[in-house]
């Protein structure tokens, strides 16, 4: 069964990237491409799986993962407020939000939902949680003003006749330059890489106060993005 995972074998505490969602309605589409995509570009992510879920309050593991991370990425789906974990843990990233001095931020992304669902200024999300209030009434008042707080936060709104792919990439593109990444992942133990490495940096002539421009072309899979990476660690 899956566990919660991040995107590097070494598994410090430490993450970049949350990622919030309801499973039923993302987990093996939107999700999944999301966090993957994160993953070829370096980023660490944590991804909770429903194995995580056990009794009534977020687990240990959750919690922490939640601390440790920087940016939260809550994903609204149509059935997302039907999910108490989901609300619990954004609850607990507005309250992490608040109190860490401009540190952390939430990019919330609105998937077939609209930022007035969220709100709760519609019924979608309204009538779902009027439905629950008895299963969690003693947190409910906080899930409500973690959803209204998120809603107002300007993310990104996919139609459903917008591109996913589109919309996956320019998230990725933010949340690199919000991290102001300095490393890209690479596989350790590379062969054959050193001597290539040398020979382009050789030719970037990195003393030179000039711009210069390398193209690295050849057919698919022969590594040319691995190659760039290490040039650019």
């Amino acid at each position: 069964m899956e566990k919660g995972t991040n995107s590097r074998a070494s598994s410090g505490s430490s993450y970049e990237v949350f990622l919030n969602f309801q499973g039923a309605d993302t987990r093996n589409g939107f999700t999944d491409f999301l966090y993957h995509g994160m993953v070829g570009a370096g980023i660490l992510v944590f991804r909770d799986s429903e194995s995580l879920h056990v009794g009534e309050e977020i687990g240990a593991e959750l919690l922490q993962a939640i601390e440790n991370s920087k940016i939260y990425i809550p994903i609204f789906s149509a059935n997302y407020a039907s999910s108490c974990w989901c609300l619990r843990e954004l609850a607990y990233m507005v309250e992490c939000t608040l109190k860490s001095n401009g540190n952390k931020e939430i990019l919330p992304i609105f998937l077939d939902v609209e930022p007035v669902d969220v709100k709760l200024k519609s019924n979608l999300y309204k009538q779902t949680l009027s439905k629950r209030q008895k299963t969690f009434c003693s947190e409910a008042e906080s899930c409500q003003k973690a959803l209204i707080a998120v809603g107002k936060i300007k993310g990104w709104n996919l139609k459903k006749d917008e591109s996913q792919v589109d919309l996956i990439q320019s998230v990725i593109e933010a949340v690199l330059v919000k991290l102001n990444v300095g490393y890209k992942n690479v596989t350790e133990h590379l062969v054959g890489v050193d001597d290539r490495v040398v020979a382009i940096i050789k030719m970037l002539d990195m003393e030179s106060d000039d711009v210069k421009f390398l193209a690295i072309h050849g057919i698919g899979g022969v590594g040319k993005t691995t190659l760039t990476k290490v040039v650019f660690n």
